[in-house]
């Protein structure tokens, strides 16, 4: 392992990467089906199995990549692994109800009578909300440094509901490619509606980071990072624009670029993922611990990465070989 340099730093840096990639992975691929279950009151009971239909073959799929993200930063960063769990413990146990009480009401939705559906399809709604602002929640609260003060928590409360509003609104996108007529219409009035809820999500992200830490605004505002660093938000803004313009010429005839909406709205969340990552780097813990702090021995870190390439292919694969099956329209939702 010392072939390639200094493994204290190497090693670090490689697992930083891993997790960061799973940790995006899981927000578009998780976050269009959280979106779908955010957007159930807004469909009929029809339109709902069709949504339905539309993230069946991969909801649970996609949560492997959560996993994924949690279990690296625990054989790999594990110091970081404890500060932050131990500081997000009432967001995470809401977030882990909610991704329960979702996968039981996925699955008996399927199986109840007509009276008990409906109950179903509100518990898949709470479950679907309920992860969706956790998760915002412990961004924000992540963004803030983990210290749990009023200002904070009120930031850490506002970003649970754009991060919501952000999901709902790639679901929207996801619905306008997976489905089509009435369905696909309304999925565009959704999209159009979430868009600038997004951006202004985004927006008070990026505004807010630099403005917590020194190191952040220096990293942003010093030049020349700060002409570096230009084509993030101008990209963000031209694609914003551009989608804007899209959906509202959409659905086009023959449903052709109906996949746009969704790439899109995916190259958002990568540019945003992005700033991020360069705001925070190297620090695992903001301000507290960088990941060259929290890195388990790099003895240990090389034999987990020999796993790590064993297993992250594997999962690649498999989601690759379920989006590349499931393609196109989703077809009436059956269970026989």
């Amino acid at each position: 392992m010392y072939y390639y340099g200094n493994p204290e730093v190497w090693l670090p840096f490689v697992f930083a990467a891993l997790m960061g990639a799973s940790i995006l992975i899981y927000v578009v691929l998780d976050g269009f089906d959280l979106g779908g279950g955010v957007l159930f009151p807004f469909a009929e009971d029809d339109e709902k199995d069709r949504m339905i239909a539309s993230i069946g073959p991969f909801w649970d799929a996609n949560e492997t990549w959560l996993v994924l993200a949690i279990g690296l930063m625990l054989v790999a960063f594990p110091a970081a692994h404890g500060e932050i769990l131990t500081a997000l413990y009432l967001p995470v146990t809401i977030m882990l109800i909610g991704l329960i009480l979702r996968g039981v009401a996925f699955e008996f939705r399927a199986k109840a009578p007509a009276p008990h559906k409906r109950a179903w399809n509100s518990a898949f709604f709470a479950g679907s909300l309920m992860t969706s602002l956790s998760q915002g929640f412990m961004l924000g609260m992540y963004v803030m440094g983990l210290e749990w003060t009023w200002c904070n928590t009120g930031f850490a409360v506002l970003t649970a509901v754009f991060l919501t509003v952000g999901y709902s609104f790639i679901g929207a996108t996801w619905v306008i490619h997976k489905t089509d007529e009435h369905l696909q219409r309304k999925a565009v009035g959704w999209a159009q509606g979430g868009i600038w809820w997004r951006v202004l999500g985004s927006g008070a992200i990026s505004l807010a980071t630099p403005f917590v830490s020194a190191r952040i605004f220096d990293k942003w505002f010093s030049w020349p990072e700060a002409l570096y660093l230009s084509p993030l938000p101008i990209l963000s803004g031209l694609l914003v624009v551009w989608l804007w313009s899209m959906l509202r010429r959409m659905p086009f005839e023959n449903d052709n670029a109906s996949w746009l909406p969704f790439a899109a709205a995916t190259a958002l969340w990568v540019l945003a993922f992005g700033g991020m990552a360069y705001s925070f780097y190297p620090y695992v813990v903001p301000d507290q611990l960088t990941i060259y702090e929290a890195a388990s021995a790099p003895e240990s870190l090389f034999i987990i990465l020999i796993g790590t390439c064993i297993v992250l292919p594997t999962i690649m694969g498999y989601t690759i070989l379920a989006y590349t099956v499931f393609r196109g329209k989703a077809t009436e939702l059956r269970y026989e």
